[in-house]
């Protein structure tokens, strides 16, 4: 019994005095990579962090060489100590099919690996794919860059069908783990949630970034984000600069380097959400209004603009751009734009230089290639966001400071809409109030948007996705209900981002949802019939119930969004993602329908937008329907379906 007590005193004290304090340091280096990856270069605290990481990390080599012989061989030809400096999980196109891979960045050679399947019990090992020493690495510009191998990409459609798998698979974990399931059932669900995230993360990047190794060997990654191209870029090219020398690694060389990634890899899981804690943040969704004001630090005159980017499902999306302020040192752009956060933890915001030179055209999407001259990320803290009041802050990018305010409206407060009590303008106005004033079929707004968009923003990337200058919108909001007599030459003045948010705002706006409170409960019926002809007669009737200007107004924009996904190769704008930015502008649950079924912010965005988009997905893929022969027939089919 006394040697137990001893055993157990003595196993007590090494893991007090020995295991957790290595474990302290362990995080601590994880905290510091962290803190320098979002440290500007220039900020004073800069070199300080690298002194404590790299003083952290001689601590930790020095006893995994004790405990383990193999670690002291992970050198380079020269002798010194061979670091990790950057890793994680990358998209390569290899033999015309996309592959997750870990991609790791020491400091003198880039290591492409994907992780062995291995038996139950046994620890995970990498199995190195390739790998290329820095001093042979280069990057061909844009304009020498082969077209891409041809990969089949998923169709957009199928993306979006993910998300929505996925929400509803994080509803359905919810809703177990607030009923105490078995955790059998939890976890069969997670495993489908993770292999549909797993789907997702590897079909959605679309930003090719190219390595060439100076033997001739050529490869392609796919990103998601032009922040993430430039981080791995500038990591590389900062290594560059010291003296590095050619080598070759031999068999038993490569298997140490690759036999270390595990251990010191700073990413350890894919970055999806079925990868998270219980108890970490779910993000924010709802609405994210940010206003870029200015920037400074510029050496010299430039075009310069902004764009944005938030996390969506595991990867970055840009959602908005702000004018091109030319030749300057010190841009004022002061434009505010709306964006939709679906989960969100992060924003971005990329400063660019505008580049109009022809010949600097990517081959792999035909576009003209800017300059990023700094970027920045923070993080959206709910209790810092989460209130009525701007907040202002500065973001710090290689020297440049770029000055914004945000505020954050909740997805169920966006969904408030209060009876308009204005006998004149248009917005906040019920339609048949509008169209009996104008005597018109489809209010002026709607009409005069659409052809403008028709007009000359058909082929804009994003059009309808990519937030227009909240200024703008305000601006032509206040001309559409003062009935200015300029309001077509500001419309033909105006950004064509600006005119498409302003419909957006329009139908947003109403009193009422185009497809109106009443017949919402009968819409989310219709689509959950599995019965082809039971769901068509369903659809048909409940459209011929709707007040004639709501479906005199809806079949006009629904044609007008039909040719707009005809651009589709060219404005990158299908059906589906059209359906993804209307469904829940002209379709939403009452309130009093909303309070009895919602619970949280993720339910509101799988149980009901997931239904919103599939609702109007089914009219935008039907063919054409006539209000005439709506009217005409007769045959009257029950909602009570």
């Amino acid at each position: 019994m006394e040697i137990l007590l001893i055993i157990r005193f003595c196993c007590n004290c090494t893991y007090a005095l020995l295991y957790k304090p290595i474990d302290r340091v362990t995080r601590s280096t994880l905290v510091l990579h962290d803190l320098l990856k979002h440290t500007p270069v220039d900020h004073p605290d800069y070199p300080l962090l690298q002194d404590a990481l790299r003083i952290s990390q001689n601590f930790l080599s020095s006893i995994n060489e004790d405990i383990d012989p193999r670690r002291t061989a992970v050198t380079t030809p020269k002798g010194e100590t061979r670091q990790l400096v950057k890793d994680g999980f990358l998209v390569e196109v290899s033999e015309s099919s996309r592959k997750l891979r870990h991609v790791f960045l020491f400091t003198d050679v880039l290591l492409c690996a994907k992780l062995k399947k291995t038996s139950a019990g046994k620890h995970q090992q990498y199995d190195c794919k390739w790998y290329i020493p820095l001093a042979d690495l280069v990057f061909p510009s844009p304009e020498e860059s082969e077209a891409s191998p041809q990969v089949h990409p998923f169709p957009d459609h199928e993306l979006e069908d993910m998300k929505m798998k996925i929400s509803a698979l994080k509803s359905e974990i919810q809703k177990e783990k607030a009923n105490k399931g078995q955790s059998r059932a939890i976890e069969r669900l997670k495993k489908k949630m993770f292999e549909n995230e797993f789907l997702l993360l590897l079909n959605s990047p679309t930003i090719p970034f190219r390595i060439h190794n100076r033997n001739g060997k050529s490869y392609l990654f796919l990103l998601s984000s032009d922040y993430e191209r430039s981080e791995w870029r500038e990591a590389i090219q900062k290594l560059q600069k010291k003296d590095l020398q050619a080598f070759v690694l031999s068999s038993v060389e490569l298997q140490v380097l690759t036999g270390s990634c595990f251990k010191l890899r700073t990413v350890h899981n894919i970055p999806v959400t079925s990868n998270k804690d219980d108890d970490e943040s779910p993000g924010l969704y709802g609405f994210l209004h940010v206003i870029v004001h200015s920037a400074k630090g510029f050496k010299q005159s430039a075009n310069l603009y902004c764009t944005l980017e938030v996390d969506s499902f595991g990867y970055f999306v840009s959602k908005a751009k702000t004018r091109v302020f030319r030749d300057t040192t010190e841009p004022k752009w002061d434009e505010e734009f709306e964006i939709e956060l679906e989960g969100s933890q992060s924003l971005r915001i990329l400063c660019y230089e505008k580049c109009y030179d022809k010949t600097k055209v990517n081959k792999d999407n035909n576009e003209i290639v800017d300059k990023i001259m700094g970027k920045g990320q923070i993080q959206l803290d709910p209790q810092t966001v989460e209130t009525k009041n701007w907040h202002t802050d500065v973001i710090e990018m290689n020297g440049i400071k770029v000055e914004f305010s945000m505020k954050f409206t909740s997805r169920d407060m966006s969904l408030k809409r209060t009876p308009s009590k204005k006998q004149t303008g248009v917005f906040g106005v019920k339609i048949s109030v509008v169209t009996k004033r104008e005597r018109s079929k489809v209010p002026y707004i709607v009409r005069q948007c659409v052809e403008e968009v028709e007009k000359r923003g058909i082929e804009e990337v994003g059009i309808y996705r990519i937030s227009g200058v909240a200024t703008d919108i305000q601006a032509l909001k206040a001309a559409f209900d003062a009935n200015n007599k300029d309001i077509l030459l500001m419309l033909s003045d105006m950004d064509i981002n600006a005119i498409a948010g302003t419909l957006k705002l329009y139908f947003r706006e109403l009193p009422e949802p185009l497809l109106t409170d009443r017949l919402y409960p009968a819409f989310m019926e219709g689509i959950a019939l599995s019965d082809p002809a039971a769901k068509e007669n369903c659809m048909m009737h409940l459209l011929r119930t709707l007040p004639d200007p709501n479906l005199i107004t809806f079949l006009f924009l629904l044609e007008h969004l039909k040719r707009v996904a005809e651009k589709e190769p060219i404005n990158k704008m299908s059906l589906h993602n059209l359906a993804t930015v209307f469904g829940p502008t002209l379709l939403r649950p009452s309130e009093v329908e909303s309070k009895a079924h919602l619970t949280s912010a993720a339910d509101i965005w799988s149980h009901d937008v997931m239904a919103q988009v599939q609702v109007l997905l089914y009219y935008l893929q039907h063919p054409p329907i006539s209000f005439a022969e709506l009217k005409r027939n007769t045959l009257y089919f029950s909602t009570d379906v």
